[in-house]
Parts: structure tokens; C-alpha cells; sequence
């Protein structure tokens, strides 16, 4: 995907200018629980732009449930956006992956081929191999770590998004050095710093960093409580000094 824009410097001060890039959002309107409507997602975007953003990849739901996206309805749903960006204006690129469920309609497509094919098939990834996949809240998947295992046979590079929510794993966070082990990368969201997923998943947070567990930092932007929220001090200071590790992928993508 290309940008219809011309690049221009970030925001003077924004807080997020060093990160470039967000990762995780749900800003194409009416196809899952995030903007309801075009009109909330330019007000959306134009708040990531204020931060500091120059370019989104907005990661609409996929889930066998719920939210039965394809990537037909997710690409269209992008170029409405873009369209909108192009009429208002709005200086950002904004391009389409998505955040799949790890549930059975999952695995089954995994098992049968699908939609995942390694080369240049029509799985949306955050760039190159990078697939963004997310737990149920509720109870860890046993088949886990194969699941991980086969995605990268077929060639991709997971990435778990939001670890620090599934709380089950501050029982045993044993669990967060297998999942490195299977090979699997680690997306924080940006609020958990400020407790907004409340103070269990604040401290799991605190915990990833501290281990040096964290590639990639979102917004998982949904709504504009989430916007106002990310205007947090304390998440600024821990965007700087993790961006100082040098290793987080953010500004490459």
C-alpha cells in the first residue's frame, strides 16, 4: 500500500513523533467495535496526527464469531478512508492489516491453507511477514505454541498483540518465556502505562519491559477516551525511554 501525501515533519513536541508508525487501531468505520462512522474516524486520526503519527496501520478484528471480516471488506473499508483523508486534506499514510482471534476458525484456515499463503497471498499482515494475532481474555488456548509454530512454517512472523491484558498470565509468567521461545513478538498497548486496563495488566506491562519482551508499541485505538487518554505524561516518558532501547520496531515499519 502507498500513501496518497506527501511526507511532512512530524508535529514540533508531539510526544509520539520518534514512534512514526501505530500499529494497532480500529479505525475503519463500522466493521467492528472501534469508529462507528467516517466522521469519528477522521476526528480519531487527525488526534494520532496531532501526536506525533505520520503513518497508521489500523488492525480491524477477524474473528470467526463476531467480527467475520475479509480482506475485501477491510481493503474497501480503506480506501473510503483514504479518500476522506485525501477530501480533508489530513497529511497521514493510513494503511490496512488486521488483529486475528487465535480461535478455531482460525486454526482451521491455518490447517487447510486459506487465506495464509507465504507468498503474496491475501492475509493482511503490519508489513512484510509481521501477522498481528491476539488471545481470547478469558482462557488461554492449549495448542498455543503450535499454532505459533505453524505460522511460521507458512512464513510469517507473529506478533501477540496486547499481552499484558490476558491476566491469566500474572499467574504463571513462565508462560511470557515460552511464548518468546515459540517465537512470537510482543505489542504493548500504549494505555496499559497509565492503568487504563486496570492495575494488574499495568504491572504485567512494567513486567515485559523490564524483561526486554516489548518490539512494538499501539494505540488500539477504539474510540476518543482512548485519544484523550494517550495524552498521559507518564506514557510519553515510557515511549522516550523505550525508544532509547533501540529496540523497538515502530519507526521502521
Amino acid at each position: 500500500m502507498f500513501s496518497f501525501f506527501k511526507r511532512k515533519p512530524a508535529v514540533p513536541g508531539a510526544p509520539f513523533a520518534g514512534l512514526r508508525c501505530d500499529v494497532h487501531s480500529h479505525l475503519i468505520p463500522g466493521i467492528d467495535d472501534g469508529a462507528p462512522d467516517l466522521e469519528t474516524s477522521m476526528e480519531l486520526i487527525r488526534g494520532l496526527v496531532s501526536l506525533g503519527y505520520q503513518k497508521i496501520i489500523t488492525t480491524p478484528h477477524i474473528n470467526a464469531d463476531v467480527y467475520t471480516n475479509t480482506p475485501e471488506i477491510i481493503r474497501a473499508g480503506q480506501a473510503a478512508v483514504m479518500a476522506e483523508l485525501r477530501r480533508q486534506n489530513i497529511d497521514v499514510e493510513f494503511h490496512a492489516a488486521a488483529e486475528y482471534l487465535m480461535d478455531d476458525g482460525f486454526t482451521r484456515n491455518l490447517a487447510n491453507g486459506g487465506p495464509f499463503v507465504a507468498n503474496g497471498g491475501p492475509f493482511l499482515t503490519l508489513k512484510d511477514n509481521l501477522i498481528l494475532v491476539e488471545l481470547s481474555f478469558v482462557v488461554p488456548a492449549l495448542n498455543i505454541k503450535e499454532v505459533l509454530f505453524d505460522l511460521q512454517v507458512k512464513g510469517y512472523q507473529p506478533v501477540l498483540a496486547h499481552p499484558e491484558r490476558y491476566l491469566y498470565f500474572g499467574a504463571n509468567k513462565g508462560w511470557y518465556d515460552q511464548l518468546r521461545d515459540a517465537g512470537c513478538l510482543f505489542q504493548l498497548n500504549l494505555l496499559s502505562f497509565r492503568g487504563h486496563y486496570g492495575k494488574e495488566a499495568q504491572q504485567l506491562a512494567e513486567y515485559l519491559v523490564k524483561k526486554g519482551y516489548v518490539e512494538l508499541l499501539g494505540t488500539d485505538l477504539h474510540r476518543a477516551g482512548h485519544l484523550e487518554g494517550l495524552h498521559s505524561p507518564r506514557i510519553a516518558a515510557k515511549v522516550a525511554a523505550l525508544l532509547e532501547t533501540g529496540k523497538i520496531m515502530n519507526p521502521y515499519l
